[in-house]
């Protein structure tokens, strides 16, 4: 069921468990597999792209709860047998929030931290979900069975709080009045350390009443969240439970806090650092995650014995509040959650690293005494010496009555301060119930509503948060939107939320929504201009991403759970409304054979989405002009030869004023994204106050400087040059997304040193006969034609980039400009002294691939650098070092070997005696010979015809072959435009068909090209042999 580690006695190390999730619905729809294992406390983790690459990583303890489960009737969820390696939410309570529970009541501080990438299951093991309790309430709950248990020889007092911190910033989920703009202070005090100076501390009696808290806490959350434009992932919530328990007989007070942390996804770590980018990565909204990681390695490094010079517990605020939790006076657990599948492999990796380290630190716990109930105890303790005084005096009478007053005054005073000190707790807790009593109130009355009327309910992100927010839909029309001073209005904040957005009508308990002009709404995917009646589930997405999910009347709704429909799912059928699917982008894989990397390149266009709706939004609101659009990077390209490239996602950029266009990496996106937030909370949201002066251009995230940008690249197959026949050919240069942007003439020459094309006669049958020759050759780039990133501004430029067999670096062309059809006339010639077996075959396996570049105004243009490249006195460029290398080692060789040749002379000379003798005795043969004279003319006549047939037949083997080459040119254009062919996406039935019968003519067409090329060098070949035979006098 779950592996315990080994009990560290005599170090407090921080102790880490890991716990692997099952998978997600996108995770399974994708087929992803599984890429971690559990064996006793080690976790193993196997790179999907290498399997033979695994990582393994030892803990504490290690939870198993990725499968082998089931539900019971009760809806929990539990081992399918007896003894099963599950791991439940009981199994995990019983190891970690047990001992966090044991150790606040022994006195002392504890922590239990919750960190993993969005989506891991951190608030699942945190908080559960339905009767799947997790790791807090059930702690509540223990907690307070304890207390009831245990009244008669303590009495306790518990205190609840819960904050969020949002880009530095301290919000008190609990807090009865508005939010202020810059948040909570946290202050330092020499005995309490770092604290939230005007947190609210509830007191609790019962673990219902933290239930409500905690539900009053997230609906705060929610609602801040949605103001405030941010996202829970990129959050961290801390909720502060203190224990106070007070023994009376033993006059001795423990007091104890338990933080419960559940920090921000772990993927905005693994983002940072990750690509250079003129603005400084991080800002404020990851600081805290970026600063806790800085503090875990440095007290990691200390455990290890290094010097570390400095802990930066300073630099934020969530380091600060848990300077006691690392390092420092607490008894600390992190859990750590990951998620099995190949498409998360290099978060989870990270995540299981981050963790790692954490489990070195080392901490010093002691039990806590209060200052308050030490004064108590002291008043006592002079109570009762008052007491002794006051009854020695009564022994000797009324000599002393003014000193018994003074004592006996002493006395009351005292007492009435112990009284005072424990009547607090009781004034608080009534205090508290009064609230509670309200809020209970008001959630009877929600619930009530939830079975008499139909509405909308928010979807966040983060599960915990969905379901927060109710917006009840009752009898008439029912304005939404910024706007709440109608009666008849429903409040809601969030980009792209007009003051009046849209108009809900419940007619005769028929729903529908009308979206005012201007304004944005998204019905199950489908963007609405015009009033349309809603269905039980219907989700609805108003402005750029404030999503509800319609829950029709009682009689409507039937047993299936609405939970199915979460975040993910609506970005998916956003997704799919754009044509962005698994399907689609999995096509050319077998069942069950999904590319982790096409997977992984779905989840980040998904999470994206959102991301990018918002940026366009803030650049709409903040008057920026500029658009951000989503693009699958390499989704239609491939390398030299010819297998795919790998996929990214990549946001492309453009100005509406001026068409520059940028493209950006998902990493710096998610960085500028940040940085956009930052502005628009400071010129947007922060009220009459906040800063709206104009950003210097250098600062401003919504702007770069331009940079050439890669269009797209064509395919010049090589392999016609290892037979040195010349090809010229119109290649089509494709774009990222499979799109035509250009054809681009080209031509490769096979020539003399000179430069001077080779003739027919230079043909070659079989490559190999290059082995160890020169090869020269020239690249002709011709003209370029049809540019479309010319057609769309024509103040704009281009550069066609190449990089032939081992140049260490990339040539360049002149740039053009202003020109669709710009003439390149560009010619390279390139030149093997040697030609090498490695370089015969990459010019008959690979493609010269060549990369249309554009540039802008302003724009530096790309330059050829020649470090590290050979040129002759020609110019031309030396490629296939290895051979020339071999060529001059040859050399050397050679030089060596001549010396042995003088001696081999030598040795000839003796031999041309010895020859001589032997002359004498073929005199005698000459006789002989002559006879047979006549005989060998014959012979010899036969064989000069047979020498120059031969020469005769290879040079119309020869030709026949170029022919053969220039033939399947054209051949392999119709095939490219066979694999370009695509119907429309908009295309309906009839358009569907047209598409079908004009492929069929495409294949025809291409098949009978093909045949007749084979055809026509099948009747060469046989007439050539034919021939051959007749001239030869050979019949079959």
């Amino acid at each position: 069921m779950r592996a315990r580690g080994i009990e560290m006695a005599s170090k407090d190390c921080v102790k880490v468990a890991v716990r692997v999730r099952p998978f997600n619905k996108r995770e399974r729809d994708a087929g992803s597999r599984c890429v971690i294992s559990v064996t006793s406390n080690n976790i193993s983790i196997q790179d999907p792209l290498n399997q033979q690459n695994s990582r393994t990583f030892t803990f504490d303890y290690a939870y198993w709860s990725h499968s082998g489960f089931t539900r019971n009737k009760d809806g929990l969820f539990v081992p399918q047998e007896t003894g099963g390696r599950y791991a439940d939410q009981a199994s995990v309570f019983q190891d970690l929030g047990q001992s966090i529970l044991d150790n606040a009541l022994q006195g002392y501080n504890a922590t239990l931290l919750a960190y993993g990438q969005t989506g891991s299951g951190k608030s699942y093991s945190m908080v559960g979900y339905g009767p799947n309790k997790g790791l807090i309430p059930t702690l509540c709950d223990k907690l307070f069975q304890f207390i009831r248990s245990t009244q008669d020889s303590r009495q306790c007092q518990v205190f609840f709080s819960m904050l969020e911190i949002y880009n530095e910033q301290v919000i008190d989920l609990l807090s009865k009045t508005s939010r202020s703009v810059c948040g909570l202070r946290v202050r330092e005090d020499q005995q309490r350390g770092f604290y939230v100076e005007g947190l609210r501390r509830v007191p609790c009696d019962s673990a219902v009443q933290v239930e409500q808290l905690m539900e009053q806490g997230t609906r705060t959350r929610t609602t801040a969240a949605t103001h405030m434009n941010a996202n829970s992932s990129r959050s961290h919530m801390l909720i502060i439970v203190q224990l106070k328990q007070i023994f009376s007989k033993e006059c001795i007070t423990k007091q104890s806090n338990i933080n419960l942390v559940d920090l921000a996804g772990s993927e905005r770590q693994r983002s940072s650092g990750s690509e250079a980018d003129r603005l400084k990565e991080g800002t404020a909204i990851n600081l805290s995650l970026t600063t806790l990681g800085n503090v875990i390695s440095a007290l990691a490094d200390m455990a290890l014995g290094k010097k570390v010079v400095h802990i930066p517990y300073r630099d934020s605020v969530l380091t600060k509040l848990l300077q006691s939790a690392l390092g420092g006076n607490s008894r600390t657990v992190m859990i750590a959650t990951l998620s099995p599948a190949d498409m998360c492999y290099e978060e989870s990796l990270s995540t299981l690293r981050y963790a790692e380290r954490a489990k070195r630190i080392q901490n010093k716990a002691v039990v806590n005494e209060s200052p308050t109930e030490r004064l108590v105890k002291e008043l006592k303790a002079e109570n009762a010496k008052l007491l002794l005084r006051l009854s020695r005096l009564g022994q000797e009478g009324h000599k002393a009555d003014d000193e018994s007053k003074e004592l006996r005054r002493l006395l009351t005073h005292n007492e009435l301060q112990i009284r005072a000190i424990q009547m607090l707790w009781e004034q608080h807790l009534q205090e508290a119930l009064k609230d509670w009593e309200t809020q209970y109130a008001t959630m009877t009355q929600e619930r009530r509503m939830m079975q008499m009327h139909s509405y909308i309910m928010n979807i966040n992100e983060d599960a915990q948060l969905s379901g927060v927010v109710k917006l009840f839909i009752q009898e008439g029309d029912w304005d939404i939107g910024l706007a709440d001073n109608s009666p008849r209005a429903l409040s809601i904040r969030g980009l792209g939320i007009q003051e009046k957005h849209a108009v809900f009508s419940n007619q005769q308990r028929r729903i529908s929504i009308t979206p005012v002009l201007g304004s944005k709404v998204i019905v199950n995917g489908m963007p609405v201009s015009k009033r349309t009646e809603l269905q039980h589930l219907d989700r609805l997405i108003l402005g750029s991403n404030s999503t509800y999910l319609y829950i029709g009347f009682p009689s409507e709704r039937s047993v299936d759970d609405w939970s199915r429909y979460d975040y993910d799912y609506f970005q998916s059928e956003l997704a799919a409304a754009e044509g962005i699917h698994i399907q689609s982008l999995c096509d050319n894989q077998g069942p069950n054979q999904s590319d982790p990397s096409l997977l992984a390149v779905f989840y980040d266009y998904v999470k994206l989405m959102p991301m990018v709706t918002e940026a366009n939004q803030m650049s709409k609101e903040l008057k920026k002009g500029v658009e951000f659009k989503l693009e699958i990077k390499n989704l239609a390209m491939s390398d030299s030869k010819g297998h795919d490239l790998k996929k990214e996602i990549a946001v492309r950029v453009t100005s509406m004023e001026s068409k520059q266009v940028w493209m950006w990496s998902k990493a710096k996106f998610v960085n500028r994204k940040f940085l956009m937030e930052e502005v628009y909370q400071q010129q947007v949201v922060g009220g009459e106050g906040a800063d709206r002066a104009p950003l210097p251009m250098d600062r401003d995230p919504f702007w770069d400087p331009l940079e050439p940008l890669h269009l797209g690249s064509a395919h010049l197959w090589l392999q016609s040059l290892a037979f040195r026949i010349p090809l010229e050919e119109q290649v089509e240069v494709v774009g990222p997304e499979g799109s035509e942007e250009a054809i681009l003439q080209a031509q490769l020459v096979p020539c003399h040193p000179t430069g001077l094309p080779l003739g027919e006669d230079d043909i070659l049958i079989d490559p190999s006969e290059l082995l160890g020759k020169r090869l020269d050759f020239q690249l002709v780039l011709d003209q370029c034609c049809g540019l479309r990133w010319i057609k769309e501004a024509r103040n704009r430029g281009v550069q066609i980039g190449f990089q032939v067999f081992d140049c260490p670096q990339s040539l360049y062309t002149p740039s053009v400009w202003h020109n669709v059809n710009p003439l390149l006339d560009h010619r390279v010639q390139f030149t093997a002294l040697r030609t090498s077996q490695e370089l015969l075959n990459y010019l008959q396996r690979n493609a010269l691939v060549l990369e249309l570049w554009g540039l802008q105004e302003g724009c530096s243009e790309l330059v050829s650098c020649m470090d590290g490249v050979k040129t002759k006195q020609e110019d031309n460029i030396i490629i296939d070092k290895i051979g020339t290398s071999e060529h001059s080692a040859a050399e050397t060789v050679g030089s060596d070997l001549s010396s042995s040749l003088r001696d081999l002379h030598q040795d000839l000379e003796q031999l041309r005696n010895t020859i001589a003798a032997l002359r004498k005795e073929n005199s005698a043969l000459r006789e002989q010979l002559n006879s047979a004279r006549t005989g060998v003319e014959n012979s010899r006549g036969q064989q000069e015809r047979r020498g120059s047939l031969r020469t005769s037949c290879d040079a119309e083997f020869a030709k026949a072959l170029k022919v053969f080459y220039h033939s399947m040119t054209s051949v392999k254009g119709q095939l490219q435009r066979l694999r370009r062919h695509k119907p429309s996406e908009e295309a309906d039935l009839l358009g569907l068909r047209m598409f079908v019968d004009e492929h069929a003519y495409h294949l025809k067409d291409f098949a009978e090209q093909l045949e007749q090329c084979v055809t026509t060098l099948k009747q060469d070949v046989a007439a050539i042999v034919r021939r051959k035979r007749e001239k030869s006098g050979i019949w079959s």
